[in-house]
């Protein structure tokens, strides 16, 4: 509410003489002399000692007048016309879904409140990517999908039958439930339907074509990102957590659409306020252009008689949940309710009849307001928009749904309701066409009819048809060869580094890259030093979209705090979800730019996958290229930090997502194999894949690379280190040639824990005369992936002579003894493979809460340190029959285990 129409007026006279100037210097000078004077009067008022409340609200009305409305170059007639086709069919694909077995949902109600604010941007402003302009990105709410494809069927680009097949995929004629790239990856741009996602992708994919556009990568241009979102979804986190980014950036290239249609997933949003109102503040606080577009063109001969302003009294004293019952319960209640509160606003409407009344339209139902709006969002500079769009939830489904409740979920309209639906658009489709058919009849009015003709040449004027996605870039680069990355691949001999470091020198040389390195852009959320990167702040600055208007305190120093328009490092502040979302914008540049970035974003593990996990669902399913580095990895790395900092999950987390290749490397030849890996697959092969590598901040000595050790460091293990007991050639797996003369153990380990599995192999030896193959594991999950990939292959082709072998089989076959896998992570990590792993396995893993102590103190706690990895090994050997109780008792003594302790992941 505004707190100043709260004060009482104590010289009624006076205020109208102010107010009758302030009309006299509209009138002759215009609005901006008007608000430069207002300015002047409130400053000198504070300047004066008066407190002058904010009052980031306005009046519960449309913000731009009807004199000052832009005009629509449409034919209204026609595009009423085409919008009641495209309500049709939206109806029909949903309703036909669900008279089919199978119980396959889908949602009428929000495409019904929306459809006049799509219509109005694919006819008019919605740019498609030509030769000479990129094309607008355009973010659609992922419960409007099938208004969407509708269109898409009118204009030729869908078939009936793949509206037939709406939420049937599987056999490959469907078209899919939400906007999902992966499933569809010529048309939809990204996926928006888990909410808040897009708001937060929209913001950073804006501010990060001005930073291509700073950086010379990009021409300039006055391409637009839209992003739609619902009033509810505004309640998300990610929704507005970010939108004073927005602010602080000046993104004027940047455009929110907010249906509001009062209602959530159950019911009003806010029942007892105004969500509109809310909203306004919030962005205008934000620094956003608030444009309200609430009353439709059936309101402007009311609000001209409203001289006291008796009417907009009574708009901001109605609450959400009244709105609400005045469109679902009809004319007559809403004369009774809402006009017979005040004798003013009852004798307004007293001319006109219940239908009258049922009729006056909110302003997201009227194409003329919104192309009003529209227009001012894409003219206006220096700063963004949000369009605050007042509709009805399940608009033209009458009695089935229009306002109430249920309306979200529902899926089903009886022939009677679909009846009306059709009278109300005037749909060309007969009494006996519904009653005779089981489905709903789709109506296409056939290639060459005026509808098809005028949409085609609208979309034709614009650009071309969109949705569009580009697959590929035109530009594919070869990458460097792994010889370039050569200082990194040998030992550091005495020299003590972590793999962090070896990561920030990898990316120091691509940087210094004449073809890759502007295309390289290092991200992080904060804590740039911790990482050892802030030797990149005067090397190639810190993007800053207005320079640096200030001399930093460390001016003197070496490496210091440098700010640049032209700077290539991303610096995004204490938000991993900001900064997640900086990253997508790149990782997916090949398609909405064509033009291909190599994206690192490097963070503290803990706060990666935990926190921004959904997207980095949404990463996959926008099959985003780039790299994530897991920084500070692993439960036992972080000495010191505590329960919140120790990730030993993070690597569970990718698992999960199919195009997410997650790797945790222990040297730095590692590394470097693997960005090289992972850049020639996204960027010269073009793969829609992206890399998750955790690194370490512990310091160790690094030795020289195996010969032969890529191959299996990009495929998952590789024989780091051989017994010597005739097992066969260093790292291919093959039979040994005689019987050891000892027994011997097969002790695999990633990450910081794989230095630990080395030392237990000595102990091994030194006590028990135990030797053992020490293999590398650099991913777990790739190798679960190979093994579960050769299983089901050879499920399917039983007669295959040769039968495929998972490739860990390969690597171990032959080998004497059990396998001991000991990692920084769950157990379930290393657990993945046991499938594929010939004889007896054990797996050690850091399951529990963290805990504050040094790095041999929490190895120690979670029993995956040298002792308790050398005990393990004794207890297969034992199991197998090699040894026996009293070694395994012995091992407990000279490792001094405690047997006696409480399971760590209990306490």
């Amino acid at each position: 509410m505004n707190p100043l129409n709260d004060m009482p007026d104590n010289d009624a006279t006076e205020t109208r003489e102010w107010l009758e100037s302030l009309q006299a210097v509209t009138e002759r000078e215009g609005t901006d002399r008007a608000h430069y004077l207002l300015e002047r009067m409130v400053s000198q008022t504070r300047r004066a000692g008066g407190f002058l409340p904010f009052a980031p609200t306005t009046d519960y009305i449309n913000t731009i007048p009807p004199h000052a409305e832009v005009k629509s170059p449409g034919d209204s007639a026609m595009e009423w016309r085409i919008r009641s086709l495209i309500r049709w069919n939206a109806m029909a694909m949903v309703v036909r879904t669900n008279r089919k077995p199978g119980d396959l949902g889908g949602h009428i109600a929000s495409f019904a409140s929306v459809a006049t604010l799509f219509d109005v941007g694919f006819n008019h402003f919605w740019r498609g990517p030509t030769a000479d302009h990129p094309g607008d990105l355009v973010s659609l709410q992922g419960h409007s999908s099938p208004g969407v494809y509708a269109r898409s069927f009118l204009e030729g680009r869908f078939t009936e039958s793949q509206l037939d097949n709406f939420r049937m995929e599987v056999d490959g004629k469907g078209i899919s439930s939400y906007p999902h790239p992966w499933l569809m990856p010529d048309y939809w741009q990204m996926p928006t339907v888990s909410m808040g996602l897009g708001p937060l992708a929209a913001i950073y994919q804006a501010r990060n074509s001005r930073y291509l556009e700073h950086r010379g990568l990009l021409p300039t241009t006055d391409r637009k990102i839209w992003c739609f979102l619902g009033d509810g979804e505004c309640d998300e986190p990610e929704s507005l957590g970010a939108i004073s980014v927005a602010g602080r950036e000046n993104l004027d290239n940047l455009v929110f659409v907010v249906n509001c249609n009062l209602q959530r997933l159950d019911g009003p949003v806010r029942g007892n306020g105004k969500i509109i109102q809310e909203l306004e503040g919030v962005f205008r606080g934000a620094g956003w252009n608030v444009i309200k577009v609430l009353w439709g063109s059936y309101w402007d001969p009311l609000f001209a008689r409203d001289k006291d302003g008796i009417l907009r009294r009574l708009m901001m004293e109605t609450v959400d949940g009244e709105y609400q019952n005045y469109k679902a319960f009809g004319g007559a209640y809403t004369r009774e309710h809402f006009f017979g509160k005040y004798p003013e606003t009852a004798a307004m409407v007293a001319n006109l009849s219940d239908e009258d009344i049922w009729r006056l339209n909110r302003g997201g139902h009227d194409p003329h307001k919104v192309y009003a709006a529209y227009h001012q969002a894409v003219n206006t500079r220096g700063m963004p928009t949000v369009i605050l769009a007042k509709t009805v939830k399940g608009y033209g489904m009458g009695s089935a749904g229009e306002a109430l409740n249920p309306t979200h979920q529902t899926k089903k309209m009886d022939d009677g309701a679909i009846k009306a639906f059709r009278d109300r658009f005037n749909i060309p489709v007969s009494d006996k066409q519904i009653d005779e058919s089981e489905q709903v009849p789709f109506y296409h009015p056939g290639e060459n009819s005026p509808e098809v003709q005028y949409m085609k040449e609208r979309r034709a004027a614009l650009g071309g048809f969109l949705p569009r996605r580009r697959r590929t870039a035109d530009q594919t680069f070869e990458v460097p060869a792994l010889d370039r990355f050569e200082r990194l691949l040998k030992s550091t001999g005495e020299r003590e580094i972590s793999t962090t470091m070896a990561f920030v020198q990898a990316l120091n040389i691509l940087l210094r890259d004449k073809i890759i390195g502007p295309h390289v852009v290092p991200i992080v959320g904060d804590e740039a030093r911790t990482f050892g990167m802030e030797g990149l702040f005067r090397q190639i600055g810190i993007y800053a979209s207005s320079g640096q208007k200030y001399k930093p305190v460390d001016a003197d120093q070496l490496m210091y705090y440098r700010e640049d328009q032209a700077g290539q490092v991303l610096q995004e502040g204490i938000t991993e979800a900001g900064a997640f979302a900086s990253w997508l914008a790149l990782a997916t540049s090949y398609s909405t730019n064509n033009l291909p970035m190599l994206p690192f974003f490097i963070y503290y593990s803990m706060f990666g996958f935990q926190r921004f996990g959904d997207l980095a669902w949404q990463a996959g399913d926008m099959r985003a290229r780039g790299f994530l580095l897991g920084a500070t990895a692993g439960r036992t790395t972080l000495n010191g930090e505590g329960l919140q900092h120790e990730d030993g999950h993070s690597h569970l987390f990718s698992s999960a997502i199919p195009n997410c290749r997650s790797f945790d490397p222990a040297f730095g030849y590692e590394v470097v194999v693997l960005l090289q890996h992972g850049m020639r697959k996204m960027l010269t092969e073009q793969v829609d894949e992206y890399y998750y590598l955790t690194l370490l901040n512990e310091n160790y000595p690094h030795p020289d690379m195996p010969e032969g050790a890529a191959e299996g460091i990009v495929k998952g293990m590789y024989l780091l280190r051989e017994s010597g007991m005739g097992n066969g050639e260093s790292g291919k797996g093959k039979s040994r040639s005689k019987a050891p003369s000892a027994p011997c153990v097969q002790l695999m380990g990633s990450g910081a824990i794989l230095r630990e599995v080395m030392a237990a192999a000595e102990l091994l030896d030194k006590e028990f005369g135990v030797k053992a193959d020490i293999w590398s594991c650099t991913s777990f999950t790739e190798l679960g992936r190979d093994g579960f990939d050769a299983e089901r292959w050879n499920r399917l082709n039983p007669e295959t002579r040769t039968p495929r072998v998972p490739y860990v089989t390969a690597q171990l076959q032959g080998r004497t003894g059990p396998v001991i896998a000991a990692t920084d992570y769950v157990r379930t990590f290393a657990d993945q493979i046991r499938a594929f792993v010939p004889g007896h396995y054990t797996v050690l893993g850091t399951d529990g809460f963290g805990r504050s102590d040094t790095r041999a103190n929490l190895r120690r706690f979670f029993e995956v340190d040298r002792y308790h990895i050398a005990h393990a090994a004794i207890d297969a050997l034992a199991r197998e029959g090699t040894m026996n109780a009293r070694d395994v008792a012995r091992a407990i003594k000279v490792f001094g285990i405690d047997a006696a302790r409480e399971n760590p992941m209990h306490v």
